[in-house]
């Protein structure tokens, strides 16, 4: 069977490594990915046109730091939902970044190789998935979320691959049985919390988690597997200790400071910043529940958010996009655009959503960027986002068309 031809016309396309715009574009797709890219004349003639009215053209976007099956911010309790339920709330999260323009995500722990392939085979409308699986986490690490006098891990042993709790390992040896059974379970990339979190009930914020030892076992499980891992961690010691184990990149990472960042610099790695989770749960925080030295540690991070993307620009360490939302909060994965622009131009904060996550993620050959070869992920947009994202931030009203694979999502053009 012949594969559809499409030709995107008049196109003023992004071309994300170089952070410019390059009018009069024509983009041609065969199936599922782009098979050409021009300034020139071109004859399209035997292909179906979508003519872009010279308005800007995007890659899909990426979102590195998710979690699909967060379908609430208790996480406890969901835990402990049936994962058929979990799966099935998961489908509208994942419908909703699809049409924001995420055509790509990378799962934070959580989602596993079932919504995956329920993506994959069109039976869940939503991104592209690059799973983590479960988070590998030491006992009243981050991600052991018993609550005080809770002895023994029954209750959270059982979710049958639905993991915002964690993999709980103590010791080399059990860091590297649980990293090799996320392989096992088709992990595209190995989560690990280096360090003390906000929402979990016992670890201090600027706290470090697993030994040395400890963390390049779980590196080096990733790396035979040629995988790699991510380390959520926010206080410099933590970040600095998860990166010379090896680490590629570190999520939130608020608390940095210059000299971390150097080292960051200096071992290649990459920085995930989510601030609008803060922002969403100093909003809300309180009303879910959450205690006073919950939202006492979200205080002291969500202040400093801003100023540790200002150091690792300016340290030259390559910024992700990320927003790390859960539950109700996912409507706000938009708004990251508008907090990250405070701290470096617009166009950045777009490099930070295509082409520098899909280096960070290995997939630049597939994702991030309009040029021959890659998956035929694009935006058509209004306005310019040389000025801002605000297109973005309203994306059923900015994005006219939405293009996923080849397919067109949502077309909007003659509206």
């Amino acid at each position: 069977m012949t594969p559809r031809r499409q030709a995107v016309i008049n196109a003023r396309l992004f071309d994300s490594g170089s952070g410019t715009f390059l009018p009069h574009s024509t983009i041609v797709i065969e199936g599922e990915r782009i098979v050409a890219v021009t300034q020139q004349a071109l004859q399209v003639d035997d292909a179906e046109l979508i003519d872009a009215g010279g308005r800007a053209v995007l890659p899909g976007l990426i979102d590195a730091h998710v979690h699909v099956v967060a379908a609430s911010a208790d996480l406890v309790g969901l835990a402990l939902q049936p994962p058929s339920l979990v799966g099935a709330q998961s489908s509208h999260i994942m419908r909703g970044m699809l049409m924001r323009g995420f055509t790509t995500v990378r799962d934070a722990a959580g989602a596993d190789f079932g919504l995956q392939e329920a993506v994959a085979r069109g039976l869940y409308e939503g991104p592209r998935l690059f799973i983590s699986g479960f988070p590998i986490s030491q006992t009243g690490g981050h991600a052991d979320m018993r609550p005080k006098g809770v002895r023994g891990s029954a209750m959270f042993c059982s979710c049958a691959g639905i993991g915002l709790v964690g993999a709980i390992a103590d010791g080399v040896g059990e860091v590297r049985r649980a990293v090799r059974e996320q392989v096992r379970h088709g992990a595209n990339q190995i989560k690990i919390m280096a360090g003390g979190g906000i929402s979990s009930p016992t670890d201090p914020i600027d706290g470090t988690q697993f030994s040395l030892d400890e963390l390049r076992a779980a590196v080096e499980e990733a790396q035979a597997a040629n995988l790699y891992a991510l380390a959520h961690a926010y206080s410099p010691r933590a970040v600095t200790r998860a990166v010379q184990a090896g680490v590629r990149s570190i999520e939130h990472g608020n608390l940095i400071d210059e000299a971390t960042a150097r080292v960051m610099k200096q071992h290649g790695a990459y920085l995930v910043p989510t601030l609008s989770t803060y922002a969403a749960l100093a909003d809300e925080g309180q009303r879910l529940g959450w205690s006073a030295v919950m939202m006492d540690k979200l205080a002291s991070v969500r202040s400093r958010g801003i100023e540790a993307v200002r150091i690792a620009r300016a340290e030259g360490v390559p910024v992700v996009f990320g927003t790390d939302l859960l539950g109700h909060m996912h409507a706000r994965q938009s708004g990251e655009f508008a907090l990250r622009t405070a701290a470096m131009p617009p166009v950045e904060a777009l490099q930070s959503a295509t082409i520098t996550a899909a280096r960070l993620m290995r997939q630049e050959a597939h994702i991030g960027q309009l040029v021959p070869g890659t998956w035929a992920d694009l935006l058509v947009v209004d306005g310019d986002p040389t000025q801002g994202l605000e297109m973005l931030a309203e994306p059923e009203q900015g994005i006219r068309v939405l293009m996923q694979g080849g397919r067109v999502v949502r077309d909007r053009l003659a509206a």
